[in-house]
């Protein structure tokens, strides 16, 4: 009867009760959620979820933290459950995308705000204990909205640390041309392991402190710190912006910006924007195109030197503007004083997004910018950002990389890209997180290396084996997990 039943899951009514379907383990300490979700979503469909949300499990979990947390106080103030009126705002204190804050998405068991690092060991102990998932958010910038959403009932560490997941993705900026990524950098690191041990550099090896350098975020552990180099910055840098419109040549110059802007020095970092506007000379709908950078340096420098290397641009001194580092970090739009807001209130602007990336290897024929720009006038396009730089591990070969926003029109636009970009595989950055890409299916314990492959090559080429073989050797269970 199989074919002419329910799917997905086949359904069965609780009341026949049918263990062919599934049951816990007899005697098994450590029954997971995934595993009881099994059987659980045919019983109960999604309403499971809210029923598991006040299982054993989950009290096994939190009294488990208790007795780890040294101070009872402390621990009703670090640790959110879904009973308290708080666990919202905290939760959505630092999540960058609001597609996945609706009340459809699934949450974490508890979220673990910690003091102290032995805050952070308390939970993995007790998660591996009871046999939930552990997920780290650090800024709350995943393009997927991994750090802070789960289809696992889960407890979550955060609300911040800052950088974590920009350099264990391999971290590349504006200064990336003149010096290296922000994971090059680095020149030590402190990581609770899968056993709860505190590892520095020395500690946990070569191997594991290479793949926590842009290998993804929370697959190897839980980093505490960073030690960086520092670079010299100047005191006050150059930025421009230069707009066109399709009516002003924008194609020819976007498509000769190609043959240029690798080529430029590495103390300027250019961006081009695309976006859809009205026309100042017959206020109809148009494609421009903003050519934005960052010059280390001042403007009576960057001007001839553009003038030299990109006269087509016509690059002039009202188009620049000079300031400090920290402002040019700031779209000098915010105050300096923003740098100091720390509180959960984010002063920064979030929206609802989906994003891809994409690496061009070869030059993109003036042709099919031609044919791209209509795309532009459909009603869910708003902009697509082409930057010129390309990240780790990807620099090699490659002239720069796409990021496109924003849903179905993302996709389609994806879809026309593809004669144009990388190929076997079409290779993306891993903090440009897309799940359109693959993912390992959810509740599946036996995730396979031909599985996870796939998406593997895409985001890390061929150190995805070593990655591999240093995860097998550090965390052989794949407790954390960042999925």
């Amino acid at each position: 009867m199989t074919p002419y039943v329910s799917k997905s899951p086949r359904e069965a009514y609780i009341n026949y009760r049918d263990l062919d379907i599934g049951t816990n383990k007899i005697n098994n300490s450590k029954r997971s959620y995934a595993k009881a979700r099994v059987w659980g979503v045919k019983y109960f469909k999604n309403n499971f979820n809210r029923i598991s949300a006040s299982a054993q499990p989950a009290q096994e979990f939190l009294h488990c933290l208790s007795l780890r947390f040294h101070n009872s106080s402390s621990f009703a103030k670090l640790v959110y459950t879904q009973h308290n009126s708080s666990y919202s705002s905290v939760l959505k204190s630092s999540a960058q995308n609001l597609r996945f804050t609706t009340p459809s998405t699934p949450t974490p068991l508890a979220i673990v705000t910690p003091l102290h690092a032995s805050h952070i060991q308390a939970a993995v102990h007790c998660c591996r204990k009871h046999g939930l998932q552990v997920k780290t958010r650090s800024g709350g910038h995943d393009f997927e909205g991994l750090s802070y959403t789960t289809a696992y009932k889960v407890p979550c560490i955060g609300r911040t640390v800052g950088l974590s997941g920009h350099l264990s993705g391999g971290g590349y900026g504006v200064l990336f041309r003149k010096y290296g990524l922000g994971a090059d950098n680095v020149i030590d690191a402190c990581l609770i392991d899968v056993k709860g041990r505190i590892l520095d550099k020395k500690s946990m090896g070569e191997d594991l402190f290479w793949a926590i350098r842009g290998g993804g975020g929370g697959s190897f552990g839980i980093v505490l710190a960073w030690k960086l180099k520092l670079v010299p910055v100047l005191a006050n840098v150059t930025v421009f912006t230069v707009s066109k419109t399709l009516e002003q040549n924008a194609t020819k110059l976007v498509h000769q910006c190609q043959y240029i802007a690798h080529k430029l020095p590495k103390e300027i970092h250019m961006s081009i924007i695309i976006s859809r506007v009205n026309s100042s000379e017959n206020e109809k709908m148009t494609v421009q195109a903003s050519f934005t950078g960052i010059f280390l340096g001042s403007t009576d420098e960057l001007v001839p030197l553009m003038e030299e290397k990109f006269p087509q641009l016509g690059i002039v001194k009202e188009d620049c503007f000079e300031m400090s580092w920290a402002e040019s970090n700031l779209c000098a739009t915010l105050s300096l004083e923003t740098l100091l807001e720390r509180s959960q209130k984010s002063v920064l602007s979030k929206t609802f997004f989906k994003a891809k990336s994409d690496y061009v290897k070869q030059l993109i024929p003036e042709s099919a910018f031609q044919g791209l720009w209509p795309k532009f006038y459909e009603d869910e396009a708003k902009f697509a950002n082409f930057e010129t730089e390309s990240p780790y591990p990807h620099s090699a070969g490659n002239l720069y990389s796409i990021l496109y926003v924003f849903m179905s029109w993302m996709r389609r636009v994806y879809n026309y890209m593809t004669p144009f970009v990388s190929k076997s595989p079409r290779e993306a950055y891993s903090n440009y997180r897309d799940l359109d890409i693959e993912a390992n299916k959810i509740n599946n314990d036996k995730e396979s290396y031909a599985e996870a492959r796939v998406w593997g090559l895409k985001y890390f080429k061929n150190n995805f084996d070593r990655l591999v073989h240093i995860k097998t050797k550090v965390d052989s269970q794949n407790f954390f997990r960042h999925e």
